[in-house]
């Protein structure tokens, strides 16, 4: 009989594969949405980061079997608790609101949370490793708190990168997680972090052509638009 490696042999898996394993969209883009070195916010301003977790949220929610959505509506399919307590507390909320409320809606509900649960996201993500908090202080006076990557962390964004870059850049009909997670970079201003600037002017249409792929990315899109049209008509009256 011939040795068989052990299953340890046979699949080695590093701390940092852990993790990568068990990131949600909501941790994915977080991590996206920091700067790898200094821990602070990148891309667009808010409230474009604020929406782009509420639509991972839902994105999540969605792919778990928990809500479904169309063009009218979003419900709830399933009560089943994930485990998660940033999409259980979500779906508890969506939960207790019925009626004829679409993704739209709830977005922008959610992104009102934001900062709640982006706050619960960092910490776990410091709780698994991935991230490191530092607390400082702003001109010796103001609290400045941030997030930047350890070493599990930098090789697990480095991962969700080169495959969302590797969707772009190919003509493979997506995965729906990838789909949706290249519609969250575009809304919240990352593309730029994942394709060059010469890629960009050169697969722009194909962004938008797999950003587009699912309602709930192609409605982020829009509310992000409307959003800042009104802030922008806002400015140029004053």
């Amino acid at each position: 009989m011939l040795d068989m490696p052990g299953q340890d042999e046979q699949h080695p898996t590093t701390l940092s594969e852990a993790n990568a394993m068990k990131l949600t969209m909501p941790e994915e883009i977080i991590l996206l949405l920091l700067d790898d070195k200094t821990g602070r916010p990148i891309g667009l301003p808010a409230p474009a980061g604020d929406y782009a977790l509420a639509s991972a949220i839902l994105m999540q929610l969605s792919l778990s079997g928990s809500i479904d959505t169309d063009l009218e509506k979003l419900m709830v399919t399933s009560h089943r608790p994930s485990g998660d307590p940033v999409l259980d507390e979500a779906l508890t909320m969506i939960s207790l609101n019925p009626g004829q409320r679409d993704s739209r809606h709830w977005i922008v509900e959610i992104g009102r949370h934001a900062e709640h649960y982006r706050n619960m996201i960092l910490e776990r993500l410091v709780a698994k490793g991935v991230l490191k908090k530092e607390e400082g202080r702003f001109l010796w006076v103001f609290p400045d708190r941030r997030y930047p990557k350890a070493a599990e962390g930098e090789l697990d964004v480095t991962e969700v990168r080169a495959r969302l870059r590797a969707v772009i850049l190919s003509n493979d009909i997506p995965e729906p997680h990838d789909s949706l997670m290249i519609g969250l970079a575009r809304s919240a201003g990352i593309i730029p972090i994942i394709l060059s600037a010469a890629e960009q002017e050169k697969y722009g249409k194909r962004v938008d052509q797999v950003a587009d792929l699912e309602e709930l990315g192609r409605t982020l899109s829009s509310v992000t638009r409307e959003v800042y049209a009104m802030m922008l008509a806002f400015a140029g009256s004053h």
